[in-house]
């Protein structure tokens, strides 16, 4: 399976898990997951819940078109797929109220659409909506997603606690808590790790490592106890990308000395993720 097709494939089922957590926990319960999907569901349960996927779709489809300008095509693309797929498994989905505790609704919802969400963006796409602007943020200030979902999700949820109840506000807000908590771990190509490589094949070593996105710097060491001489290379990746360096660097040197930390800043150039 080509990585295209198979990342399509992920972002269906992950339109296919927005959906499902809006139709089977929240909608029953007229509660709120944020973004786009909170604002169409403010204004389908101000109407017709039965309009919220056709309302999803003309709310998400100006913010495509400006993401295709800002982010580009492939992102786009997937986010077109997703929102597409979203919809329609919005209009076929019963409604159907699998709990009747709006507690457990809102855990359970916010955990389900999460895992659509944090699915799309690994792909390389996006659920639509407030993802678009939360990606391009996270990509230029460098913060994670879903800290970033949390806070524009806080608006809709204002809305709701205004025009319905505060109580489904304050259900709302427990369900967008939970989601952007899932977010961050499911989608990590913000955390920062320092990976310090101690080995004695320093030249076929740098030149794996050179095939990498990220710069390597050459620190030459002695073994405490055995006063050999060694190589130390550090780099600073992502968590998303530490199972690649892991893979080179175990090509070139299984015996090789590795310590991940993780990086709390970064000043200065380092290239981020598309």
């Amino acid at each position: 399976m080509s990585r295209t097709v198979r990342d399509a494939a992920v972002t269906v089922f992950s339109a296919l898990l927005v959906a499902a957590g809006l139709k089977l926990f929240l909608i029953p319960h007229q509660l709120l997951s944020g973004g786009v999907a909170g604002a169409a569901s403010v204004l389908g349960y101000l109407t017709n819940p039965k309009y919220i996927s056709a309302i999803y779709f003309a709310i998400n489809l100006p913010i495509l078109i400006w993401g295709f300008i800002a982010v580009g095509k492939k992102y786009i693309g997937l986010s077109m797929l997703c929102v597409a797929s979203t919809t329609w498994f919005l209009a076929v989905i019963p409604q159907v109220q699998v709990t009747k505790d709006p507690i457990l609704a809102s855990i359970f919802g916010g955990v389900i659409i999460a895992g659509g969400v944090g699915f799309s963006l690994r792909a390389g796409g996006s659920s639509g909506g407030f993802d678009i602007l939360g990606s391009i943020i996270t990509r230029k200030r460098d913060v994670p997603i879903g800290t970033v979902l949390f806070v524009m999700d806080g608006v809709v949820i204002l809305t709701l606690g205004f025009m319905k109840s505060w109580d489904s506000a304050l259900y709302a807000m427990l369900c967008v808590f939970v989601k952007s908590r899932v977010v961050n771990l499911i989608h990590i190509r913000h955390v920062k790790l320092t990976c310090f490589i101690v080995t004695k094949h320093k030249n076929e070593m740098l030149e794996r490592l050179n095939q990498l996105p990220h710069g390597v710097t050459v620190v030459n060491t002695e073994g405490g106890y055995s006063h050999e001489g060694n190589t130390m290379l550090m780099t600073v990746t992502t968590r998303y990308e530490l199972a690649e360096l892991r893979k080179a660097v175990m090509s070139v040197d299984p015996t090789a000395f590795v310590n991940v930390l993780e990086t709390v800043e970064i000043l200065g150039r380092f290239k981020r993720l598309a």
